[in-house]
């Protein structure tokens, strides 16, 4: 994790949600947050607010007060017990790269996908399931396939939680993310890479496919397991 980040705390006069700051309001000076952070944290905050009052998730979000080279824009980790979201914009040259062809009126969308993606893998670490597969399913022998199997198979696991929102929340976007989605792993596609979650997206063709709201929990669980059989 990155040493020093910033804390969100009292951006009230930049229209933060109310309910997102107190969520993650926090004893440490506040720092002036960037127009494009306030973007970003605005598009996510419904999410971040579920992942934290509905799910009950340990959820802290930083922010990087300059990104390094190899930092994606937003990404999570897990150290003690806890999700650490962490927003990578400042400084970053390549931030806005994943919204590339995508309308300024939908970047709001994308991003609320995004970080349900990451709240996905958040899940995935508080349940402690993190890189494990279910019963009937087994591990490559090699390696380096192994490790690029675990990740792909977590990168699948949230896609299908950043659909399951979309579909619950926005359905009339459903397409839109959707088609986003599948243009953003395209250059893994032919190659199995560790992000290449064709096996999972094409299981998801419409948000009805995840049914009741309150079944899309098990809805990710029951695609996630088909699309590891396509994906042994």
């Amino acid at each position: 994790m990155p040493s020093a980040c910033y804390s969100l705390i009292t951006m009230i006069k930049h229209c933060l949600p109310l309910l997102a700051l107190a969520l993650y309001a926090a004893s440490v000076p506040a720092a002036e947050l960037t127009a494009q952070e306030i973007r970003w944290l605005s598009a996510g905050s419904s999410v971040l607010a579920y992942a934290k009052q509905t799910l009950q998730l340990p959820l802290d979000i930083t922010v990087q007060p300059q990104a390094r080279a190899s930092d994606v824009p937003l990404a999570l980790g897990y150290q003690d017990g806890r999700c650490k979201l962490v927003l990578s914009l400042r400084g970053n040259p390549h931030s806005e790269d994943v919204l590339a062809g995508v309308p300024a009126e939908q970047h709001g969308w994308m991003i609320e996908a995004m970080v349900a993606h990451e709240i996905g893998h958040c899940w995935r670490y508080v349940q402690g399931a993190w890189h494990s597969l279910p019963a009937g399913f087994e591990q490559a022998a090699s390696a380096p396939e192994l490790a690029l199997q675990e990740t792909r198979r977590e990168e699948g696991y949230a896609d299908l939680v950043a659909l399951a929102w979309t579909a619950q929340r926005q359905p009339q976007r459903y397409a839109a993310v959707l088609g986003w989605l599948q243009k953003v792993r395209e250059p893994a596609a032919t190659v199995q890479g560790s992000h290449s979650t064709a096996a999972w997206l094409q299981l998801a063709p419409s948000a009805g496919v995840f049914g009741d709201a309150t079944l899309w929990q098990q809805r990710v669980d029951q695609l996630w397991l088909q699309g590891l059989q396509h994906d042994q």
